[in-house]
């Protein structure tokens, strides 16, 4: 098992803090937010009975895969379909994660042992 997951949702353009208010109360920590443009056409207004807007933001959440479901529910109650975000959400396996810091330590997660690492240095005179 995977021990993170990364949380997609795409929301209606400007409803990102929604989502990530609900990520958050289920113990997200931070997500990134990227702006983008919907294609849907008249087809996917009608099967949803939605008017679908171009604008989009994608929020994307890196969570521990222990609270992905909960998580995923707290958007979905927040920033779904019916809510005012219009918004859809599903997570995909991550294999590997580095430079962040897990919930329960305050060390950073290592890399695998095969992978050579850099000092601060050595990346600083590159």
């Amino acid at each position: 098992m995977n021990a993170y997951e990364m949380i997609l949702c795409i929301v209606d353009a400007g409803f990102s803090e929604l989502v990530m208010d609900a990520a958050k109360e289920e113990g997200a920590r931070g997500g990134t937010v990227i702006h983008a443009r919907g294609t849907a056409n008249k087809e996917a207004e009608q099967f949803f009975h939605i008017a679908i807007q171009p604008d989009k933001d994608i929020v994307m959440i890196l969570v521990p895969a222990d609270i992905k479901d909960n998580v995923l529910h707290a958007i979905y109650r927040n920033a779904g379909l019916k809510s005012e975000g219009k918004g859809i959400a599903f997570s995909l396996p991550v294999d590997e994660v580095v430079g962040i810091s897990s919930p329960t330590t305050a060390s950073p997660v290592q890399p695998a042992e095969n992978e050579k690492t850099e000092s601060p240095q050595e990346e600083e005179n590159k």
